[in-house]
């Protein structure tokens, strides 16, 4: 059995029952950790052995507890088991007391780090298939440590993380070869004490980092942030402008968007700083985006078509907008709708001064949205029949962006049900060139 979990005590309980707490419990049975010194809690799972912290406490007694991600471990009952003398612990910390030859790359902000992580995956793989890509970007940590000890992988040269503020609260252990800081600006302070408290928690990537920490110029608070710190030792700020990047001409990669080209520009730098082959950032140059965010679907019949279904937010399409129009000769086409969540259209007013623009409106929220936002253009009832409208009247050089705003559930089951509908019709059209 691993040291590691050989030192932890039992009863052991799982806090939170999501992907990360379930990898943990089958990772710890797998170690030889018996079924009854494994307990479950989760206070919004049917599921687990225990739904009420106080009865946890009472009846099971556990000397451990993993928790995931999405408990706060300031939460008053978890400060209570901690004063009995309970030890805390993670997933993302179990994990890495399995690692021996790996080395680490751990990337956090508050926006771009999914992005950031996954051309960091791609240039991984392309010279090192072996690699990993996990953390809070899908795949549990744990789940490749469990591949690993049934034979199902071989060890990974590299490991590359998404780490969220809620993940690094709860790091133990966590040793990182490079990291980076995507972007700070406000978020999660219903979990934090203040701003500062939510920004100290994302710097604590630095002190688990043995090299480089990488800072993207461009991410909102990072930099003030970092230039109020005493010691900026071991850190690289880095900007698409930099010259050792220039060779690269990143700015003709995938990515749409200025917000992407910083991304893969933080990406491309810890690369070389990790000195990965050229050939790296080259492959990243060919990833098209992740699924649903702002994904490049390419070129049909002339026509770029871009699939954003997971905007849901008006920030995010103005994000999105912006970027298609800068990589727009011809008309851009904007589907807006689905349903609302008490949304402030009137943000998106401003896209009126875009020139080539045609809005399109549809779904629940479809007149709501469209006398909101002050924005003229038709109405549809689904987003079926707004793209068949729009596939009629689109040319060579144009523009479709799937960039909603509303949720999905007016239509569809979820953001990626809305996304692959759209694929579905754009592939489709490519077959037919009609619908």
């Amino acid at each position: 059995m691993n040291q590691y979990i050989k030192n932890l005590k039992t009863p052991i309980a799982i806090v939170g029952m999501g992907r990360s707490g379930e990898s943990a419990r089958k990772l710890l049975q797998i170690c030889g950790v018996s079924k009854a010194n494994l307990i479950t809690f989760d206070s919004k799972t049917s599921g687990a052995d225990f739904k009420d912290p106080e009865e946890l406490l009472l009846n099971a007694k556990p000397k451990s507890l993993v928790i995931s991600p999405g408990v706060p471990l300031k939460s008053e009952w978890i400060q209570k088991f901690q004063s009995q003398g309970v030890h805390i612990t993670s997933e993302i910390s179990i994990a890495s007391s399995f690692l021996t030859s790996e080395k680490v790359i751990g990337v956090t902000g508050s926006l771009g780090k999914s992005t950031t992580v996954s051309v960091l995956g791609v240039g991984a793989r392309s010279f090192s298939p072996s690699a990993f890509v996990g953390g809070n970007l899908g795949t549990p940590f744990c789940e490749y440590v469990i591949e690993l000890l049934q034979g199902q992988r071989s060890r990974a040269e590299w490991v590359i993380l998404e780490l969220s503020s809620y993940q690094l609260e709860n790091a133990s252990g966590v040793s990182l070869d490079f990291s980076a800081i995507t972007y700070l600006s406000p978020n999660h302070l219903e979990r934090y004490l203040d701003l500062t408290d939510y920004y100290e928690t994302k710097w604590s990537i630095k002190k688990m980092t043995k090299g480089t920490c990488f800072l993207n110029e461009a991410g909102g608070d990072l930099v003030t942030s970092a230039r109020s710190k005493k010691n900026l030792d071991q850190i690289k700020i880095v900007s698409p402008e930099d010259p050792d990047l220039q060779r690269f001409h990143l700015e003709n990669s995938s990515l749409l968007g200025r917000h992407n080209l910083e991304n893969i520009s933080l990406a491309a730098s810890i690369s070389l700083g990790a000195g990965w082959p050229d050939s790296a950032i080259f492959a990243m140059k060919e990833f098209s985006g992740l699924e649903h965010r702002l994904e490049n679907l390419g070129i049909v019949h002339g026509i770029r078509f871009i699939n954003d279904s997971k905007a849901t937010a008006l920030d995010s399409v103005l994000i999105a907008t912006q970027a298609a129009h800068s990589n727009t000769s011809g008309k851009l086409f904007l589907l807006l709708g689905g349903r609302d969540k008490n949304l402030p259209w009137q943000d998106l007013k401003q896209l009126e001064n875009l020139v080539r623009m045609e809005f399109l409106f549809f779904g629940e929220c479809r007149e709501v949205a469209k006398v909101k936002s002050g924005l003229s253009g038709p109405s549809f009832l689904n987003l079926g029949e707004a793209l068949a409208s729009t596939l009629l009247q689109v040319k060579p050089n144009d523009t479709v962006l799937l960039s909603p705003g509303g949720t999905s559930l007016d239509e569809f089951k979820s953001f990626e049900e809305r996304g692959l509908f759209f694929k579905k019709i754009v592939q489709k059209f490519s077959q037919e060139k009609s619908i």
